[in-house]
């Protein structure tokens, strides 16, 4: 069978055999894009730099622009709005969230809001996103920012909470408080949470229009109480860290405390509020526990990651499956284009304990790191990660354009305070055709006639599982050469196959 250039065969079946392959470039490449400058003022509530520091949410790609936000820096400290250009790698401030006027326990109020957490998300020129904190409540709001920097709009901001209640012990509101998810756009429509609010102070699910009007709260997690072992559970779910995704009519999502066993759930509701679900539930057994990161839906499943795995279920509850267990995993995933492969960061581990990239089959099988983020010294920038050469902490989910993943590190870099970096995945890259006209050694080896563009060179590689590649030849061979192959034996033989230009 073929699989996006690599080919499945038993020996005995390939005579005759003529496939044909289209690849895409290049070897496993780590690539830094930008570090984000040293600081200046600091305290515990704000650090001040010219671009930004400590990007915890991911990236977006419009041609060859990357759009994204950092928590903290700007030149008032409460964090930036950036881009960075793919080809000259300038770097420009598109927005720095104005200084605030302090209330207790560290929370401001100002104009526009501050510390966003979330990826943005584009309609045309404008960008929309969410800030934590400030706006004249103190408790975040929704904006909209031109990609050329211009038009800053506050298209809501949540209102004052008050009292005690829910979980965090930080009061209710008839709307939300802190929305640290990113959000979904459908037509004129923005799709959201809020970490903290409603009417239980446990979070809430909204919408609100791309022109700031109609905004509605469509789910109010419920209240509860802690369990015998001091654990909160109620009903529903409480406090989602990560905003939703779309299918059709019903947004998908998940909250990082509460639910039956307290370990947070996964929940469908749709988009006019109704028909609120929980999928599952989980354990914080293999299953893990406080998913922190949006999903991602292909089809009738949703892939996503909690503290400690990698899962998936389908889009009505049944079939949960832990894909991988292990690691830190507070970032959300991206699917390959032949949805085979699930691409994501974890935070820590890699070695180093500075995060890793990683790749992990949607069957089951294959988890593979691809990159582990270096070791930091010292304790510089603003979260104390250190400096490295590359970064550290990525909090953030990847960007999928061609063969290059993009993402930012929260920590580490030459100074400190996070980067932006690319990694090229390896692959196929110019068309070929493999003929397999005979067989020869008795099953175990065959003849490989490739033919290609004059003057390339290609590399031939075997593999079990699609992520681990080994080579079968170890030299470069030209296009229209023979190579004889020996097929590993493993069970039934049956093994992938890729020719890779090399670099």
């Amino acid at each position: 069978m073929k699989n996006i250039g690599n080919w499945l065969f038993p020996p005995a079946l390939v005579t005759g055999l003529l496939l044909l392959l289209t690849g895409r470039t290049a070897a496993q490449t780590f690539t830094k894009l930008h570090d984000f400058a040293p600081g200046g003022s600091y305290s515990i509530y704000y650090y001040t730099n010219s671009d930004g520091a400590d990007p915890n949410g991911g990236l977006l790609l419009a041609g060859n622009a990357l759009y994204g936000t950092t928590y903290v820096g700007g030149t008032n400290g409460n964090g930036t709005i950036f881009m960075v250009n793919t080809g000259s790698l300038s770097v420009t401030c598109l927005h720095a969230f104005t200084a605030g006027t302090l209330m207790t326990l560290g929370d401001y109020t100002n104009a526009d809001g501050g510390n966003p957490t979330a990826a943005l998300v584009l309609a045309g020129d404008t960008l929309y996103g969410t800030a934590r904190n400030g706006g004249v409540s103190g408790d975040g709001t929704v904006f909209a920012l031109h990609t050329d920097g211009t038009g800053f709009t506050n298209l809501y901001t949540f209102t004052a909470t008050a009292g005690g209640a829910g979980l965090d012990d930080t009061g209710t509101n008839r709307d939300g408080a802190s929305p640290l998810g990113g959000l979904i756009l459908a037509g004129d429509t923005l799709y959201g949470t809020a970490y903290l609010g409603g009417t239980n102070g446990n979070g809430t699910v909204f919408k609100v229009n791309t022109d700031g009007s109609g905004f509605l709260t469509l789910h109010h997690f419920s209240a509860g109480a802690n369990n015998a072992t001091g654990v909160f559970t109620n009903g529903d779910g409480a406090l989602p860290f990560g905003g939703v995704a779309l299918s059709s009519s019903t947004l998908y999502g998940t909250t990082q405390e509460g639910g039956r066993f307290g370990y947070g759930a996964v929940y469908a509701i749709q988009t006019d509020g109704t028909g609120f679900t929980n999928l599952y539930q989980f354990t914080d057994g293999t299953d893990g526990g406080q998913p922190q990161a949006n999903l991602i839906v292909s089809g009738g499943t949703l892939y996503g990651t909690a503290i400690g795995a990698v899962f998936k279920v389908n889009t009505n509850g049944t079939g949960f499956a832990s894909l991988y267990n292990g690691d830190d995993f507070s970032a959300g995933l991206i699917l390959s284009g032949d949805g085979g492969t699930l691409y994501g960061t974890a935070r820590v581990d890699g070695g180093s304990d500075g995060g890793s990239i990683f790749a992990v089959g949607t069957n089951l099988t294959g988890f593979n790191t691809l990159y582990s983020f270096t070791a930091t010294t010292g304790t510089g920038g603003f979260n104390f990660s250190g400096t490295n050469s590359d970064g550290a902490l990525p909090f953030g989910g990847l960007v999928l354009a061609g063969n290059l993943l993009y993402g930012t590190a929260s920590g580490g870099g030459l100074y400190g305070d996070g980067t932006v970096y690319s990694y090229a995945l390896p692959g196929p890259v110019l068309p070929f055709r493999l003929s397999l006209p005979q067989l020869t050694g008795g099953g175990t080896n065959f003849t490989c006639l490739l033919s290609g563009p004059a003057g390339s060179n290609y590399v031939l590689q075997v593999s079990t599982n699609l992520l681990n590649w080994n080579p079968v030849s170890t030299s470069a061979i030209p296009f229209s050469g023979m190579i004889n192959v020996t097929n590993p034996t493993d069970g039934d033989g049956r093994q992938f196959y890729r020719a890779v230009i090399p670099n």
